[in-house]
């Protein structure tokens, strides 16, 4: 079957939900994906943050195929190994006390916000509690995270959302501060900004929220949905800055492709958030999924991931620098380690589909900057590739 044919009936069979790129994509290997004509692209999306180790990782793929042959599924009535490894290595890379497996980051919002409300409700005896999040954030797709997203477009067909949620300015600790009440429960905010732009938290602001949340009881919870597991260099963005998170949410590359996500606690917030009864899942945490994330840590650990990105993100930086400075409509590179975005003043649409046209994956976040974020795995020769073909499409626009 040709590429037209299986695009036109995938149009016919799906809903249409994403205007998806011209491209079918059959398998891939280390840094590449290959369309069923047989072209091969260089991976700078990874999935959207996910595949941090590539394509086709044999260790990661026996792996599964060993668990395939134990067990796939029993539910969260009974406990089963792979989970409780998972966990352990989980807590111990995030220095958190509780994890609660999902089956995405939108379900870890979710569980998130949950756990912040039934805190407060235990500590107040009553409900009714309200959030703050922040503008040009994006948590999901549900009706939870849908409302404490920061962009009116979302969530206007879908109204009315949640009550109780405030939205503050990124990175600036006086408008958190307005939107304090004595109702307030939790602050929300992705460490790295992703759909809105790729914009770093400052360790002010970061520094500022944590004394805010210490002086009003209030929960911190902070996305690492896309910036975590490794991205930005640390193996969670906030330790960079030495900000510790009450809750924090995790997916993309908790697997490297296989559906699941978290969200953690302290110990003291576990002891007065959710119990039985409270909050619960059927796929979440199943052994197939575990065993993935139990091997997907233990390679970051072994391989010692995170000293890696921080070596070619120095590289990688160097490079996309060059290119801001050859192009006058590249007016800025923002991001930390190998979560990066040029802000470009052409329609970045545009560019995406050009560079696929070349062989390159890019994406976009927000409405004008192109964004990076390619397997961990990148070497040197990589980036240079993609700056050949990045260049290429840009002299071209």
């Amino acid at each position: 079957m040709n590429k037209m044919t299986y695009i036109e009936n995938a149009e016919k069979e799906l809903l249409h939900t994403y205007n998806r790129f011209q491209v079918v994509f059959d398998h891939g290997d280390g840094m590449y994906l290959y369309d069923t004509e047989g072209k091969s692209y260089l991976d700078f999306a990874a999935g959207i943050a996910v595949s941090a180790f590539g394509y086709n990782n044999k260790e990661y793929n026996e792996a599964l195929k060993a668990q395939i042959d134990k067990l796939l599924h029993t539910s969260n009535l009974y406990y089963n190994v792979p989970a409780i490894h998972a966990a352990e290595r989980l807590l111990k890379a995030s220095q958190m006390d509780r994890v609660f497996f999902t089956n995405s980051g939108t379900e870890a919002i979710e569980g998130a916000i949950k756990a912040a409300k039934k805190y407060a409700y235990t500590r107040d005896g009553e409900a009714g509690h309200e959030i703050i999040a922040m503008e040009h954030s994006f948590h999901g797709r549900s009706l939870g995270a849908l409302a404490v997203t920061g962009n009116a477009h979302y969530r206007e067909p879908f109204g009315p959302m949640m009550p109780g949620v405030k939205f503050a300015t990124f990175n600036d600790l006086e408008s958190v501060k307005a939107q304090i009440t004595d109702k307030t429960c939790a602050i929300l905010f992705e460490t790295v900004q992703g759909e809105g732009g790729i914009y770093p938290a400052t360790k002010e602001f970061m520094e500022g929220v944590r004394a805010l949340c210490d002086e009003h009881d209030i929960l911190l919870i902070l996305d690492e949905i896309q910036c975590g597991m490794g991205r930005t260099g640390e193996m969670f963005a906030w330790q960079t800055y030495g900000v510790k998170p009450d809750i924090m949410t995790y997916a993309k590359a908790l697997g490297c492709g296989v559906p699941v996500g978290a969200f953690l606690m302290t110990e003291k917030v576990a002891e007065k958030s959710l119990v039985p009864g409270d909050h619960g899942t059927t796929y979440g945490g199943n052994p197939f999924v575990c065993a993935a994330v139990d091997k997907v840590l233990e390679m970051m650990e072994r391989e010692q991931i995170t000293d890696h990105v921080k070596e070619i993100a120095v590289y990688f930086e160097q490079q996309l620098d060059t290119l801001v400075e050859k192009y006058d409509f590249l007016t800025e590179r923002r991001g930390v380690g190998l979560m990066q975005g040029l802000v470009c003043e052409k329609p970045v649409g545009a560019v995406a589909k050009e560079a696929l046209e070349k062989g390159l994956i890019v994406i976009s976040a927000g409405s004008n900057v192109i964004r990076m974020v390619p397997p961990l795995i990148i070497e040197k020769e990589h980036v240079d590739e993609m700056i050949g073909k990045l260049d290429e499409v840009l002299s071209e626009i």
